[in-house]
């Protein structure tokens, strides 16, 4: 598993430490539906679809789907395989949802098929799968609108075991119309013996066009696998397709197949040799890390050349890269420095750019070097947890409070077996570039607020719910803090039947939905029209955050959820509702 090399910066200025609460508000909310011509094409979990990784995937699937470029459109395939389309103009005229898409083949006679996914790659371009195996990218048309022209297949291509669409984009390489799309599936582990005996599978295959041939046929270009043992909470193709993001409670990798070329020199020279003499020693204090390595013999003063950049190292004897790599964190470069002592012994100086963070290893996946504790940062470290520890198993029961009740810890509060990280993965070199340890700032939903853009996700930061905005093009500060829903990271906890998650393009609420009837509405703080006082403190309240909570007249299931700025979009097997929640 790679190492944390980089953190998230949390915008102070996003952060309300003074807000309170939400308060109940019995405004009305508009409700309104339509009756689908044939229910919603459901695919319940078979009997060999026992695991959590199967529920996750598959059995707690948003069957509705959203076009962020109208984000007032939505989708969603019926069960005679058809990809329906319903917009709304006026909420109190609402029209029937329209056949926009039809599947060739006839998908009730597969036994074994997945849910029917879709995702838009831009407003001109979507992936669609359709459970079995076949993955289709469709030409909506330049107009953008969906209901009066039929979708266009330009590419279609059985690629084996059934899978969802988790993602997709579309960009120009080269003068070059290419699609990327990110692929998922679970897959029996026949070496897996001791757990589930299964293992996730993410596809990333990307689709070209051949300008080679008359009529532009759209081939598959290459494609890669990435192998976990959980689902993922997010994934996500870089808008240029350079990249690959991926948020996961288990690691998750690349694996070496035809398609993926995985073979580095370097990488190989890194790994550890158990025979072989460290190549360096390192040694580290909260301010700085300090390797020495001796000089071959052969090698002079003037034949050192080093270079140090805030991510990475280089040291070159003459010509010949001696070591060289992605350092585990950011480092002030001004502040590095070598020396060579008794003309044998370089010893190199790094100055941490974080004060404090200690380092698990000088270069990522790096196995050359041997780390020297240092006795007198021992024996602190033991000092410091000498209060943990005792020579009874419990020395005084009868302590009144206890220093640990695990019955009072919430279901964010657990930590998993495997600490949930964030990844940046290299389209090239297939390796992770970027990766963040969560710790316990728990996953909670994604959403697409700029359709240019990656979409968003929010993470639990003490009680606040705190979204990210990954932005490509700031290399040194890939994921930026653009909003903040206060308190929800501890409100959510508390709803324990919630199914999904979401909120507004322009962060204006949050909502999420139990598996049937109530939705939960969370406002961001508005100013008063009046003048109100709290009753206790007596000071003047300014603004006020709402919440609401509508209840649908039905009994079935909630099956889709969607939200633009102004309504949400919730679907069941046989009814599409729409609520109105704001008016722009």
């Amino acid at each position: 598993m790679a190492a944390a090399n980089c953190s998230l910066k949390v915008n102070r200025q996003l952060l309300d430490p003074k807000f309170e609460s939400y308060k109940l508000s019995l405004d009305p909310l508009p409700c309104y539906n339509v009756e689908l011509d044939a229910a919603v094409a459901e695919m319940k979990l078979r009997d060999d679809q026992y695991t959590l990784d199967h529920m996750r995937a598959f059995g707690m699937y948003n069957y509705l789907h959203c076009n962020p470029w109208f984000p007032d459109s939505v989708f969603y395939v019926d069960q005679l395989g058809r990809v329906m389309h319903f917009s709304v103009t006026l909420d109190t005229a609402l029209g029937k949802p329209t056949e926009v898409f039809r599947f060739p083949s006839d998908l009730g006679a597969y036994e074994n098929r997945l849910c029917s996914s879709l995702y838009f790659a831009s407003s001109t371009y979507v992936a669609l799968s359709d459970g079995t195996g076949t993955l289709y990218i469709i030409r909506v048309g330049k107009s953008g609108d969906s209901k009066s022209e039929k979708w266009e297949i330009i590419f279609n291509q059985e690629l084996g075991d059934a899978f969802v669409v988790v993602h997709s984009v579309s960009s120009i390489q080269a003068e070059t119309h290419v699609v990327d799309v990110l692929l998922l599936s679970v897959e029996k582990d026949a070496v897996d013996v001791e757990g589930s005996g299964f293992h996730v599978s993410m596809k990333w295959v990307t689709i070209a066009q051949n300008k080679s041939e008359e009529n532009g046929k759209y081939e598959i270009l290459k494609s890669r696998k990435l192998q976990g043992r959980s689902v993922p909470h997010y994934a996500a193709i870089e808008p240029d397709g350079n990249g690959l993001m991926v948020i996961s409670y288990k690691p998750i990798k690349f694996i070496d197949t035809q398609e993926n070329q995985l073979d580095n020199p370097e990488e190989e020279k890194m790994e550890e040799d158990p025979k072989k003499e460290p190549l360096y020693y390192w040694q580290q204090t909260g301010d700085d890390v300090t390797l020495t390595f001796e000089l071959p013999e052969g090698f002079k003063k003037d034949d050192i050349r080093m270079t140090f950049s805030p991510g990475q190292i280089c040291i070159c004897l003459k010509e010949d890269s001696f070591l060289k790599g992605q350092l585990y964190n950011i480092i002030d470069q001004e502040g590095c420095a070598w020396i060579l002592k008794d003309q044998r012994s370089v010893e190199v100086t790094l100055a941490k750019r974080d004060a404090g963070c200690m380092w698990a290893e000088v270069i990522v996946g790096d196995k050359q070097g041997e780390f020297i504790a240092d006795p007198a940062q021992c024996a602190a470290i033991a000092d410091r947890l000498m209060h943990l520890t005792s020579e009874d198993l419990n020395p005084n029961p009868d302590l009144d409070k206890p220093p640990c009740n695990a019955q009072e810890l919430e279901e964010c509060d657990m930590f998993f077996e495997d600490s949930t990280s964030l990844y940046r993965f290299d389209g090239n070199s297939l390796k992770a570039s970027h990766v963040v340890n969560l710790g316990s700032n728990q996953y909670l939903f994604s959403m697409v607020a700029t359709p240019e853009l990656m979409p968003c996700f929010a993470l639990r930061h003490d009680v606040d719910a705190l979204l990210w905005q990954p932005i490509i093009s700031q290399n040194d500060n890939l994921w930026e803090h653009v909003s903040t829903f206060n308190a929800l990271g501890y409100v959510q906890a508390s709803k324990q039947d919630k199914k999904f998650f979401t909120c507004a393009s322009n962060f204006s609420y949050a909502a999420l939905c139990e598996c049937v009837r109530r939705i939960f509405i969370y406002r961001q703080p508005t100013p008063m029209a009046t003048v109100l006082f709290n009753r206790k403190e007596g000071k003047h309240v300014g603004q006020v955050a709402k919440q609401q909570v509508a209840s649908l007249e039905t009994n079935d299931p909630i099956l889709g959820f969607q939200a633009s700025n102004e309504r949400l979009f919730v679907l069941t097997a046989k009814k599409l509702f729409v609520l109105k929640v704001n008016t722009v």
